[in-house]
């Protein structure tokens, strides 16, 4: 008698990496982490007489989010090895920044641009370490435009610290929509490439 097979059958339950990497490389699942960094800056734009600590929330709430987000992001399938170690570094780094946003009560502008300032400039040379050393990453330009607006937002949040909350909200609104909006782009661009045929299908018609 044959011994039983271990191999999953094709009904049988899926892999969680497989499932993992399925959500995590999905165009939407980059639009969710453009929508939340888009969403964020409105905010931010929108109620800018808010106190500091209204707006320390908001963008607390909103790294948490995103980290999250990312975390998942960082194990697609087009990330493997070095580049998902990097990738959940991110990540890892907006949930630290958030937990320092809603942790302690910030009293000062300072320190809550020494937070974003910082989380944006560390994060952003390391999105552009990726792309310059990942030849074979796909949307290379589109990862080293948002790279650059990462880095610029940091050095100017770091170099150029505001005196009021208000000054504060509407500069760090400003580059939430800016990076949203090219989060946004580089989810539509992930989706033309998903719906584009592979080169074997179009060689076979």
């Amino acid at each position: 008698m044959n011994a039983p097979s271990n191999s999953a059958t094709p009904h049988g339950p899926a892999d969680p990496n497989d499932a993992l990497a399925d959500l995590g490389g999905s165009w939407t699942w980059t639009l969710g982490i453009a929508l939340v960094t888009l969403a964020a800056g409105i905010v931010v734009l929108v109620w800018p007489d808010e106190t500091l600590h209204a707006l320390a929330v908001v963008l607390g709430l909103y790294l948490l989010i995103s980290g999250a987000l990312r975390f998942v992001a960082a194990f697609s399938r087009d990330s493997e090895g070095s580049r998902t170690a990097m990738r959940a570094l991110v990540a890892v780094l907006a949930i630290l920044a958030g937990v320092l946003c809603l942790r302690h009560p910030l009293q000062t502008t300072a320190l809550l641009s020494l937070i974003l300032g910082a989380y944006w400039l560390v994060s952003g040379l390391l999105v552009a370490f990726l792309a310059g050393w990942g030849r074979d990453m796909p949307h290379r330009g589109l990862a080293f435009a948002l790279a650059a607006l990462g880095i610029v937002a940091g050095i100017v949040v770091l170099a150029y610290p505001v005196e009021s909350a208000v000054a504060l909200a509407r500069l760090l609104g400003l580059w939430l929509v800016l990076l949203g909006l090219g989060e946004v782009t580089m989810a539509f661009t992930r989706r033309s490439a998903a719906r584009r045929p592979a080169p074997s299908a179009r060689l076979s018609t």
